[in-house]
């Protein structure tokens, strides 16, 4: 397969841009390479890589890395309650909070919200598919979460995948109000999530290490929240509360270094997801996304 840039719409503005990719010449030489896809099976995906350079990330030292990473990626520190000078690590500003001002959230009553930061990709039919990310591949349900009865749940549902890079906000939040279920781990590989990654193999989300609980809302039924561990990040940490009521926009937790994903599975005739995502969806281009968005209604 051609190697080709990732581009993404900005919803704001309409325009298709390229995205900037932290190490995207790595990223090239593992997927777009025969060597670099024998390093990929025996060593980049193992967790052991991943959990040595989140380690390395939590070190001292890696606060020196803060600056030349903010002014490289042009990260509006203007957001951040903390300030360069004030992280102690490198994962202390990659998991940092923003002011309450900096991600105005819809609360509409029948609104669904982005819950982070990132790209999104929608499949409005999960067995429907997309020339540009399944590639033949088969997703299957009953893989993804190791459970049939939920497999069958949220067949013929909707799929929101949301893509957080690097220089990403790396905390997720809930889509809407209800009730959450506890995290259940599913253990699994550290594969990039990145569309390099997902070109050549859609199932990377049914293989990397990954956590999913069940939000019930009175709008849109049974919402999963799913997170994808992947290439370098050194944890999913989920900061709330089971078995509680949350409210939208409420924190659910954080990733440590990394790019990573956040998945929403709803449940079949319960969501009218925002046209213009749906469209890019079609074309096979994600759209840029801030947590709290509107990106669909309840049917």
């Amino acid at each position: 397969m051609k190697f080709e840039k990732i581009k993404y719409k900005n919803r704001k503005t309409g325009e298709t841009l390229i995205e900037e990719v932290p190490g995207e010449g790595f990223l090239k030489f593992l997927y777009y390479n025969p060597f670099g896809k024998l390093a990929l099976n025996a060593v980049v995906k193992r967790k052991f890589l991943s959990s040595l350079y989140g380690k390395k990330m939590d070190s001292i030292k890696s606060a020196g890395l803060i600056k030349d990473f903010v002014e490289n990626y042009n990260i509006n520190m203007n957001e951040s309650i903390k300030q360069i000078s004030e992280f102690t690590s490198f994962n202390d500003f990659f998991i940092r909070k923003l002011k309450p001002e900096a991600r105005k959230i819809d609360f509409s009553k029948n609104s669904l919200v982005s819950p982070s930061d990132g790209k999104i990709f929608a499949l409005e039919r999960i067995n429907d598919s997309s020339k540009f990310f399944l590639k033949g591949d088969e997703f299957s349900l009953g893989e993804f979460f190791k459970d049939d009865k939920l497999a069958k749940k949220y067949f013929s549902g909707t799929m929101l995948i949301i893509r957080l890079a690097p220089v990403d906000y790396h905390r997720y939040h809930f889509p809407c109000d209800g009730k959450i279920s506890p995290s259940k781990l599913i253990k699994g590989d550290y594969s990039s999530v990145s569309p390099h990654a997902i070109r050549q193999n859609f199932r990377i989300f049914c293989e990397n290490k990954r956590e999913y609980s069940i939000l019930k809302s009175e709008n849109f039924g049974d919402v999963c929240i799913s997170e994808i561990g992947a290439t370098m990040v050194g944890g999913i940490v989920q900061s709330y509360q089971p078995n509680s009521k949350v409210k939208k926009g409420d924190e659910k937790g954080y990733f440590y270094f990394g790019g990573s994903t956040v998945i929403l599975l709803i449940e079949k005739n319960k969501v009218i997801i925002d046209e213009d995502i749906l469209e890019n969806s079609k074309k096979g281009i994600e759209t840029q996304i801030k947590m709290g968005e509107k990106i669909g209604i309840n049917i």
